[in-house]
C-alpha cells in the first residue's frame, strides 16, 4: 500500500514538473542546440552545404581580428564587473546596516527605478550626457573649468564602461544586499567584544559572509556584459566592437551564420570557463577564511 502511494505521488510530481520542464527544454535547449549544430556547417555563397566541418572554429581561434575583439570584450566585461561591484557594495552595505528597517523597502524601490525605463533609452541618455554638447561638457564649460568641450568622453572604451556600470548597478546591489541581510549581527558584536576594530571585523566577518552575494553580483554583471551589443554600437560609435557586434555582423550583414554560431559557442564556453574558475577560487578563499 505504501509503495503504491509513493508511486502515485511520484507520478503526480512528474505530471506537475513535466510541462515546465519541456517548455524550458524547448525555449532554452533547442536554440542552443541549433546554434551548436550550425557552427559545424560550411558556408556557401548561395546555400549552406550541410557537411560537418571544424573550419569555423579554426577561423575563430586563428583570426587576429577575432582575437582582438574577444580580448577587448573580456577586458571590458572584467573592468565593468569590477567597477560595478566595488560601487555597489558600499550602497548595499549602507542600506543593510545603516538604514532603518522600515525605510529599507523605500531604498530598494529607489534602486530599482532604472528598471522602469528601457535599457536602450538609458544608453541613449548616456550618449546625451557625454556628448559634445551634453550635460558634462555644458556644465564644465559653464563653470569655466574648460574652454572647449571635451571630445574624449564619448565614443571610446571609457564611455562604454561608464554606461554598462550604470546599467547593471542594480543587478549588483540587490544580491549583495540580500547576502548582507542574512548576516547575524551578533557575530559582528562578538568580534568587537573580542577587541577587533570595525575594519578588521568587516574584513574577517562581514566580507567573507557576504561573498555569496558578491559572487552572484559578479556573475550577473559579467555574463551579460561580455555579450552586450547596444552599448558598444551607440556609445562606442561602432569604433570599438565587442564580440556580440561581431556575431551580429556575421549573422546578418555577412550572412555567415556558421561562423557567427561558432563565435557564439566559443564565447559561451569562455564565459563558462571563467565562471567556473572564479567560483573555484572563491571556494578556496572561503575555505581559507574558515
Amino acid at each position: 500500500m505504501a509503495k503504491r502511494r509513493l508511486d502515485a505521488e511520484a507520478r503526480a510530481g512528474l505530471g506537475l514538473i513535466s510541462p515546465p520542464f519541456f517548455y524550458a527544454l524547448l525555449v532554452l535547449a533547442a536554440p542552443l542546440l541549433t546554434i551548436l549544430a550550425t557552427s559545424f556547417l560550411t558556408d556557401g555563397y548561395l546555400e549552406i552545404i550541410r557537411e560537418p566541418t571544424l573550419d569555423n572554429y579554426v577561423q575563430v581561434f586563428t583570426d587576429p581580428i577575432v582575437r582582438v575583439v574577444m580580448t577587448r570584450s573580456l577586458i571590458v566585461a572584467a573592468v565593468v564587473t569590477l567597477v560595478t561591484v566595488l560601487l555597489a557594495f558600499p550602497v548595499a552595505y549602507y542600506v543593510s546596516f545603516h538604514v532603518r528597517p522600515e525605510k529599507k523597502a523605500m531604498w530598494l524601490f529607489l534602486i530599482t527605478i532604472p528598471f522602469w525605463t528601457s535599457y536602450l533609452i538609458r544608453v541613449f541618455l548616456w550618449k546625451v550626457i557625454l556628448g559634445f554638447n551634453g550635460v558634462v561638457n555644458t556644465t564644465l564649460t559653464g563653470l569655466g573649468i574648460i574652454d572647449e568641450p571635451l571630445t574624449f568622453i564619448l565614443y571610446n572604451v571609457n564611455s562604454i564602461v561608464i554606461t554598462l556600470a550604470h546599467a547593471y548597478a542594480p543587478f549588483a546591489i540587490l544580491p549583495i544586499f540580500i547576502a548582507l541581510e542574512k548576516i547575524d549581527r551578533s557575530l559582528l558584536e562578538a568580534g568587537r567584544d573580542l577587541g577587533e576594530s570595525r575594519a578588521m571585523t568587516f574584513w574577517r566577518v562581514t566580507l567573507p559572509l557576504a561573498m555569496p552575494g558578491v559572487i552572484a553580483a559578479t556573475l550577473i554583471v559579467f555574463i551579460p556584459t561580455i555579450g552586450d551589443y547596444v552599448t558598444p554600437e551607440v556609445i562606442g560609435g561602432g569604433r570599438f566592437p565587442m564580440i556580440a557586434n561581431m556575431i551580429q555582423v556575421n549573422m546578418l550583414a555577412l550572412d555567415n551564420r556558421p561562423l557567427g554560431s561558432a563565435l557564439a559557442v566559443t564565447t559561451m564556453v569562455i564565459v563558462a570557463l571563467v565562471s567556473v574558475i572564479f567560483l573555484a577560487l572563491n571556494r578556496r578563499f572561503l575555505k581559507v577564511r574558515r
